[in-house]
Formats: structure tokens, C-alpha cells, sequence
């Protein structure tokens, strides 16, 4: 399970791995306070396309959207992430005031994902039933 929580709101047993996924450490937020196992800053948005959805020159859509690029182009950024969430409860802590339109978000989307592509076999439909004799 992922979830994903403000990095201000106060950290329960039930968040298991804490990982903090923002570039900047949260302001006037002190490390004990957050308890994380993990800071991941490489896997946050890049500068300019965290700067550009904070000024509204692109909309979350569109974010989104190049936020999952640069995921798909850097697997090494988030591999270890798939590994935690596997073992158990992964937390992904962000700083955003939105708590629906941030960069964990979409991050925890692309996890989901790749958790369930690895939980498929190899082959996405079975064929065995057609071939079965009557």
C-alpha cells in the first residue's frame, strides 16, 4: 500500500516506511519531526517543471504528464521505492499545500503501476481455455 501525506501533518505507526519526496526540505519543518526512513530528493520533478506548475504556466495535466516522463526515463530514481512498498506500507511525504495536485501523487500513481505490471505474467491473456478438449 501507498500512501501519501503532508509533511506537516504528525507521522503515525501506521505510515510504515516515511520517505520524503520533494527536491527542498520542507520549510520550518525540523528532521525529527518528520521520522523518515528516506529522503529521495533525485526523484522529485525537475526544477523547471516544478516551477512551472507553481506559476501556472502548465496546468496539473500537464504536469502530470512530464512528471511521468522523467520518471519513465530515470527507473533508478524510483526503483527503491517499488522494493519498500513491496516489504510493506510506504508513505510518501510531500510539502505541497494541495493535497490532490502534487508531485506524490502522481508519483504514487506510477508505483501503483509498476507494482501491478510486475504482479502479471508475462503474458497479459491466457489462451489455455480455448484449446482444451471437449
Amino acid at each position: 500500500m501507498i500512501d501519501c501525506k503532508r509533511a506537516y501533518a504528525p507521522a503515525e505507526a501506521s505510515d510504515g516506511c516515511r520517505v520524503l519526496v520533494d527536491r527542498l526540505w520542507p520549510r520550518n519543518c525540523p528532521r525529527q519531526q518528520l521520522a523518515l526512513a528516506q529522503w529521495l530528493p533525485q526523484v522529485a520533478p525537475s526544477t523547471a517543471l516544478r516551477r512551472a506548475f507553481k506559476t501556472a504556466e502548465i496546468d496539473f495535466a500537464h504536469f502530470r504528464l512530464g512528471y511521468r516522463q522523467e520518471l519513465a526515463a530515470q527507473p533508478g530514481h524510483w526503483w527503491q521505492l517499488l522494493e519498500l512498498a513491496e516489504r510493506g506500507p510506504l508513505t510518501l511525504i510531500y510539502a505541497a499545500r494541495h493535497e490532490t495536485q502534487n508531485n506524490a501523487r502522481v508519483l504514487a500513481e506510477w508505483l501503483e503501476d509498476e507494482l501491478d505490471r510486475r504482479d502479471t505474467g508475462s503474458s497479459p491473456v491466457c489462451y489455455a481455455e480455448l484449446f482444451k478438449a471437449p
